[in-house]
């Protein structure tokens, strides 16, 4: 598997207080060696009175909504292997790795759900770098609604009012043209207008960069994901938009995978440009409130805009909604919350990040397209695989998320051909 420690030790910091503090390892480092379990529920065949109805992929009952209460199985009743999932806890034991938790949920029910003290079902976790998967959410959402036109729409026309550097020479965005930006797919339900065209002259010009292009991490900003850069954003800089926007070009829009959590704070302020709502406000009434996520902590810019790129807190139960409404196309009961073709669109390769990742718009994509991921920082991890109707989320203090991904392919997916 490829080493995440190149971009998951440049994940984004949390918060403008925390952030810094947890920049300085001062988020706890428990080993499950060591660490006492605070709660547990793997529920054995036995304690099942009647073994529950499986739910198959995209057809579920309305008792497999957990919009207010997971459901609880065992792994033999959802077609799970437990031992091979117990396999996966002794592995992470012997590699004395720093899970807090880890849940487990096949057809619409948890068969596993360990947890390490002091952390329980109950402790919401900073997300980190997830928070993007849940902004790429809210995009789609906006475009359904109307508010953003199209992931071929020019950024800066969003902002046209600013002066941002690289800009004061074309005030408007080039018009559109049949040309579609280099090395990404472009979704037709989406691509309301066609992407901008380009000379030789205007190639690197920031008026180029769509919204697509910050979906995909291909703006061509010449952004540094480290933790100096967010020192300066959280020190000397109350426009966020602007100190992102500002960065020189270092790519034509659409050629290179350069991860950048400023792409995904621009996607925060245009959905809350667009909506005439907070981030947060639209995000509560168009997606926590139908999945039953109930007020999270989510940090704000300066202007008091939700950081698209990190900031949300959620527990391990509400993270595993986003990978279940996913799961389910956007599903959720009898609403479709998120476009069917948005979360496919979402979950296509349109950019090679590196030679084993690829990436859709803010989701991780495995090359043999077996599972997709949302991925933060110190190895906080939703995992979604499709074809076992399988979501796993894991919270941890972890230096990359290679451990997880490998208890994943070696363990838990095998697990599923009981």
């Amino acid at each position: 598997m490829t080493d995440l420690k190149r971009i998951g030790a440049l994940f984004c910091v949390a918060s403008a207080a925390a952030a810094l503090a947890a920049c300085s390892a001062k988020a706890p480092s428990l080993t499950v060696a060591n660490n006492t379990v605070s709660q547990v529920r793997i529920t054995t065949t036995n304690e099942s009175a009647t073994p529950k109805a499986r739910t198959p992929h995209g057809k579920a009952g309305a008792d497999a909504w957990p919009t207010r209460e997971w459901r609880t199985s065992s792994p033999e009743d959802e077609g799970m292997n437990g031992e091979k999932l117990q396999a996966a806890l002794a592995s992470a034991r012997k590699q004395g790795l720093s899970l807090h938790g880890l849940l487990v949920i096949r057809h619409g029910s948890i068969v596993m759900e360990k947890y390490f003290a002091p952390y329980d079902a109950a402790t919401p976790h900073s997300l980190y770098s997830c928070t993007k998967s849940f902004i790429s959410a809210l995009v789609g959402i906006a475009i359904k609604k109307g508010f953003i036109t199209g992931v071929n729409r020019p950024v800066m026309i969003y902002f046209p009012s600013g002066s941002y550097a690289g800009t004061a020479s074309a005030m408007q965005a080039p018009p559109p043209s049949s040309k579609q930006t280099p090395s990404v797919r472009i979704s037709s339900p989406f691509a309301a207008q066609q992407a901008p065209d380009f000379s030789a002259a205007d190639a690197k010009s920031k008026h180029g960069i769509t919204v697509e292009n910050l979906l995909t991490m291909s703006s061509g900003l010449d952004w540094l994901e480290a933790d100096e850069t967010y020192d300066r954003m959280y020190s000397s800089s109350q426009d966020w938009v602007k100190f992102v926007l500002d960065w020189s070009m270092a790519h034509r829009p659409g050629q290179s995978f350069v991860y950048s959590s400023g792409n995904s704070h621009l996607l925060s302020a245009i959905i809350q440009k667009t909506s005439r709502m907070n981030t947060y406000d639209f995000a509560r009434a168009n997606l926590f409130g139908p999945l039953g996520i109930k007020d999270p902590d989510w940090d704000r810019d300066p202007s008091g805009i939700p950081i698209g790129g990190w900031g949300l807190s959620l527990t391990p139960r509400d993270m595993a909604k986003l990978g279940y409404l996913y799961l389910h196309r956007g599903a959720w009961g009898h609403r479709q919350v998120v476009p069917a073709s948005w979360v496919g669109a979402s979950t296509q390769p349109h950019i090679r990040a590196d030679e084993n990742w690829q990436y859709g718009y803010q989701w991780w994509l495995d090359p043999s397209q077996v599972f997709y991921a949302a991925i933060g920082r110190y190895g906080q991890s939703i995992f979604v695989v499709p074809a076992q109707d399988l979501v796993v989320v894991f919270t941890a203090h972890l230096d990359s998320n290679d451990p997880e991904v490998d208890l994943l392919k070696k363990y838990i997916i095998p697990a599923c051909s009981a």
